[in-house]
């Protein structure tokens, strides 16, 4: 999958790097902003079962 992606990006090596972190970036800021905050209240790590 990563092959594909890398062989169509338009450009050079330096080009392709630089859309590559974009993307990467991209990516990440789309999880902690959307995909994160929307899934926390479904994990279940709130849950505590000891007691005291």
């Amino acid at each position: 999958m990563y092959g594909w992606i890398w062989r169509h990006l338009p450009g050079n090596t330096l080009v392709r790097s630089l859309i590559s972190l974009v993307l990467i970036v991209g990516a990440v800021y789309l999880l902690f902003t959307f995909v994160f905050p929307w899934a926390e209240p479904l994990l279940p790590f709130n849950d505590v079962t000891v007691e005291g």
